[in-house]
């Protein structure tokens, strides 16, 4: 069985950069064997984010967009940040709208993730959208988002997929593919 840790006490931190998107702040700990060191962490906004695996017609309805990081077009589900005053189940349905022009009369949501916990503070919750209808909102995005329709039962050869290969996409797929009970 392993000890359980009491948390260390911080005892401050700071902000030493700081961007349109993220502040990093450093953060000095002290863990209960006395023991005393800085970390740095990511604090993005409180808003939170979402992703959404849409389900229409025995498909799973993709966004293929830029991705700055990598410097490439990505193949993942619909996302975004939740804005101020919005639940997330509303941010869900918005960002369905804006990315792929379908709404959603069912969402349900399948869990919450960190995307990198020991550096950054984010929250993302993952849901699954069924009964879609068409509706198109406008969204904040430079380029037309392309749509890629991809079968429920041919879930497993998206992971063989380059362009597939964000970690939050990949969970949302295992978390559908469990919720649907898809073999």
């Amino acid at each position: 069985m392993s000890q359980r840790h009491h948390k260390p006490e911080i005892l401050h931190t700071e902000v030493v950069a700081k961007s349109r998107l993220f502040q990093i702040e450093q953060v000095h700990l002290k863990f209960s064997n006395g023991v005393e060191r800085q970390y740095e962490r990511m604090k993005g906004g409180s808003r939170g984010a979402v992703m959404v695996v849409p389900i229409h017609q025995g498909n799973m309805l993709l966004a293929r967009e830029y991705a700055a990081g990598t410097d490439n077009y990505e193949l993942g589900f619909p996302k975004g940040l939740i804005d101020p005053g919005e639940q997330a189940i509303e941010a869900a349905n918005r960002e369905l709208q804006e990315e792929i022009g379908f709404g959603a009369r069912k969402l349900t949501l399948l869990k919450e993730l960190s995307l990198a916990p020991g550096y950054f503070s984010s929250k993302m919750q993952i849901f699954i959208a069924e009964d879609l209808y068409e509706s198109r909102l406008e969204g904040d995005e430079p380029e037309p988002i392309g749509v890629v329709p991809w079968a429920l039962a041919e879930w497993e050869a998206l992971l063989d997929n380059s362009d597939f290969s964000e970690s939050r996409s990949v969970s949302a797929l295992f978390l559908a593919q469990k919720h649907l009970q898809l073999k």
